[in-house]
């Protein structure tokens, strides 16, 4: 064997002995070697390949263990720097997928300019010789709680299409203060003759003191859940995100929005109806839903898609995804693996729910 090779093989042999011996050891190595951490990064770590044989190039005397160590740490600099820059990515996908566009905004703009200068985009809907079908428990009474004009357009657009029987169909949009005229507007001006549609502000309930004082306290512990999540977000940075997708959603500000929460209070927003569909502003639907009227709910109040599709299905929809299992009432009454019900399509039975305290429990629930 030559005297090249010898010298080859042994240098690799001392390469291979000092990374094994980086791997094994402790961060300490690096003071040895005058690896300096510092808040902007590695200070004396080369950031690419193109800067290590440049390091090595330019040093006069580099031993292989100091070379290990940069190898190393340049190493984890740069898959840290990999993660971090996936992170970012899941959260600008994730503000892009929920965010409002700004001709969203437009067109809110714009209907509510019309709405104050066009008087048709004013007249009252329903008209008034279908006034009566809001109240009626033979027609089916779909329900839709939102401030997205074009959603809410679409939901009803799509369930008129695909019904069997659309003139049964009454749409109850309930919508906040701010939306409200450009909501009615849309539906003044875009009128639909086969369905009855209302369109009615939360200013316009007249709730009693104590669905008020209700509401109020449920908003303000969303507002704490929503608080306490950011801060953690926060503090668990962007590196582990794309495993942890589900945290993004502090950022929606549908988990702090009234309307996102008011369907625990749908018998008090629909005294007179026996039984609705609740539409979330997400949905479009592709066939008749007349026999939803008809299901036997078993005495239950809510009926729900089933969730289940598999072991991997619907990340981020477990019980351990919403509640703090360290608190031994919750970990001890519930399983952290149960998937919790989609609400995109519910049928509630609001003459049953009005026999049980189940808003009562969902505030004790809440406070946990």
């Amino acid at each position: 064997m030559s005297v090249e090779n010898v010298a080859a093989l042994n240098l690799r042999e001392e390469l291979t002995r000092a990374l094994v011996e980086v791997a094994t050891g402790s961060n300490e190595d690096r003071g040895e070697v005058g690896i300096i951490q510092t808040s902007e990064g590695s200070n004396g770590v080369p950031i690419s390949f193109k800067d290590l044989v440049s390091d090595l190039t330019n040093s006069n005397k580099q031993g292989i263990k100091a070379f290990a160590i940069k190898a190393k740490t340049m190493i984890q600099n740069m898959e840290h720097m990999v993660k971090t820059a996936k992170g970012h990515e899941s959260v600008y996908w994730y503000l892009a997928a929920h965010g409002v566009p700004k001709s969203l905004h437009c067109l809110s703009l714009i209907l509510a300019e019309e709405y104050a200068v066009n008087a048709v985009a004013r007249s009252r809907i329903p008209r008034p010789q279908y006034v009566y079908r809001l109240t009626d428990p033979s027609f089916h009474h779909v329900v839709l709680l939102t401030d997205n004009v074009l959603a809410a357009s679409v939901v009803i657009s799509s369930a008129i299409k695909t019904s069997i029987n659309p003139e049964k169909l009454v749409f109850h949009v309930v919508t906040d203060k701010k939306s409200y005229t450009s909501m009615h507007a849309w539906f003044a001006v875009n009128k639909i003759d086969s369905a009855v549609i209302e369109v009615k502000g939360l200013h316009q309930y007249d709730w009693s003191h104590e669905v008020n004082v209700g509401v109020k306290e449920m908003l303000e512990i969303h507002h704490q859940i929503r608080n306490h999540g950011y801060k953690k977000l926060k503090e668990e940075g962007l590196e582990y995100m794309e495993e942890n997708y589900h945290k993004l959603n502090v950022l929606n500000p549908s988990c702090i929005s009234l309307l996102n929460h008011l369907r625990v209070y749908l018998p008090e927003l629909f005294p007179d109806l026996n039984k609705v569909v609740f539409l979330d502003d997400d949905v479009v639907v592709q066939r008749d839903l007349s026999s939803l009227w008809d299901m036997d709910l078993y005495q239950k109040v809510v009926g729900a898609v089933d969730s289940w599709c598999g072991q991997d299905c619907c990340p981020g929809r477990k019980y351990k995804d919403y509640f703090d299992f360290t608190h031994p009432i919750i970990s001890s009454n519930l399983d952290q693996d149960r998937r919790g019900w989609l609400y995109g399509m519910n049928v509630f039975d609001l003459q049953r729910w009005r026999k049980t305290n189940i808003t009562a429990v969902y505030h004790h629930w809440l406070k946990l």
